[in-house]
């Protein structure tokens, strides 16, 4: 969401997260897909134009089915990253990182063999860093003990550029990058993703030409630790929060695509590109 804010500052995001169900990263993929599901249909409800998973598990495992069910322009975080990836190493060796359900999908590596197929690949899941970005401890002894654990032999097999695959990886861009030195280049999709939704949304003439912006923040549940977490992420406050009950996949479907008829033409047509 930071990185939308900075390269869209003139579009009103909602954003909904889903700490009642949290970890996405520790489910099944049938799960996920179920989870994914409820959760672009809330947003939907709300009557957003595009809808990102911002969610590495969830777009690794329930973007395709995502893009084939829902009446608007879908985005996920895998082939932007990889974009980032392939264009950033020089030695052909990539290192991808990011929770078990992400890693298990096998998605980073189909997507950057799509695009480089001589890169070599190497992906390690590294759930820990989940509840070391939500706890605050981003830089200390705890945080370098773990990178340490997970990241050893990375530089050493030649790897020069690793791929945060996971929306918490970021904040520990410090304590990893200290511990894989300045051979190897962090690579985070979130820029490349807000770059995509640009793209995107001014290829089907969506981008907002004036009025009002507002930001929405929306939970599944309260969490008591979401606000500090939260403008942790963003650097600045966020404003109130709410809280919205999902569960059922009613709202995904017809009231939306009803408001934007053209919307399944518009995507059979970008998967033809």
């Amino acid at each position: 969401m930071r990185g939308l804010r900075r390269r869209l500052p003139d579009e009103s995001i909602i954003y909904f997260g889903d700490p009642a169900r949290f970890p996405y990263g520790t489910k099944s993929a049938d799960t996920i897909l179920r989870f994914a599901t409820e959760d672009a249909g809330f947003l939907l409800s709300r009557g957003v134009k595009m809808v990102i998973v911002a969610c590495h598990s969830a777009s690794s495992s329930a973007l395709p089915e995502l893009e084939r069910r829902l009446p608007v322009p879908v985005l996920g975080v895998v082939e932007p990253g990889a974009r980032a990836a392939v264009r950033t190493t020089k030695t052909n060796r990539i290192a991808v990182i990011g929770t078990s359900a992400t890693i298990a999908s096998g998605a980073y590596e189909h997507a950057i063999r799509r695009l480089a197929k001589k890169v070599e690949i190497v992906a390690k899941p590294t759930p820990l860093f989940v509840p070391l970005a939500e706890e605050g401890w981003l830089d200390n002894d705890v945080a370098e003990v773990v990178a340490r654990r997970y990241l050893a032999g990375l530089a050493d097999d030649g790897v020069d550029t690793l791929l945060l695959g996971c929306t918490h990886f970021p904040l520990l861009s410090r304590v990893i990058g200290r511990v894989l030195g300045p051979a190897v280049t962090l690579v985070d999709s979130a820029e490349e993703t807000a770059a995509s939704a640009e793209e995107l949304l001014a290829g089907e003439g969506l981008l907002n030409q004036g009025g009002p912006v507002r930001h929405r923040f929306y939970l599944s549940d309260l969490a008591p630790n979401f606000q500090t977490v939260g403008e942790r992420f963003l650097g600045e406050p966020m404003g109130d929060v709410v809280r919205a009950s999902v569960g059922d996949a009613r709202s995904t479907g017809t009231d939306s695509g009803a408001r934007n008829p053209k919307s399944h033409a518009r995507r059979a047509s970008r998967r033809k590109r």
